[in-house]
């Protein structure tokens, strides 16, 4: 279950890329806002008036709908701005509304926000998305390379601005020599494919 936590104030900061300076177009950290899309469940707490603190999923029409204010767009917009809309149309009835929403269940992202690990490792899989996660989390998620592996010839395919871009990941520098820099920030959607030796 991936559960996004934000309030109408308050960020968080990226983490910082991985060792190294100048790094490839599309290898560059950036925080993942996750859009709420039909069929998540949002849990929505306004502090101190538990009467209007509710769990619900977003209807088909994008909506979801509370006590006092009716319906709410909720869809294709992030937890934050709908926690500021609702601290909004509150405001009018509740003193100093105070509220926090939360995405307790992701269902209408479900495969885009995997990532894949494919080729010669010892268990490709499909991985659910994780803010802070690297390439090598992902392939030790996959087990590793397996002994007929090329490693320093993995690839990372990723689409930046609706353009397929292909970087070099060198997972034996990585694994074997503690050189980090092609270990890249991983994205929504990334697949990482590991070759097999050529004999």
């Amino acid at each position: 279950m991936l559960a996004v936590i934000l309030t109408g104030c308050g960020s968080s900061n990226p983490a910082p890329p991985p060792s190294g300076t100048d790094l490839p177009p599309g290898t560059e950290d950036e925080a993942t806002t996750y859009q709420i899309g039909v069929g998540d469940v949002v849990s929505v707490n306004v502090w101190g008036n538990p009467d209007l603190s509710i769990q619900v999923p977003v209807r088909p029409d994008g909506n979801i709908s509370m006590p006092l204010i009716g319906d709410i767009p909720a869809s294709e917009t992030n937890p934050e701005v709908l926690a500021a809309t609702i601290t909004d149309l509150l405001s009018d009835q509740v003193r100093n509304p105070q509220v926090t929403v939360i995405v307790t269940q992701v269902n209408s992202t479900e495969y885009s926000y995997r990532v894949r690990v494919t080729g010669a490792v010892a268990a490709p899989r499909s991985i659910p998305y994780a803010r802070g996660m690297s390439v090598l989390d992902a392939i030790l998620e996959a087990g590793g390379p397996t002994d007929l592996a090329s490693a320093n010839r993995a690839r990372l395919y990723r689409t930046v601005e609706g353009r397929l871009i292909e970087l070099e990941v060198r997972l034996d520098d990585i694994l074997l020599r503690g050189n980090l820099e092609t270990n890249y920030p991983i994205r929504p959607g990334d697949v990482i494919t590991v070759p097999e030796r050529l004999f």
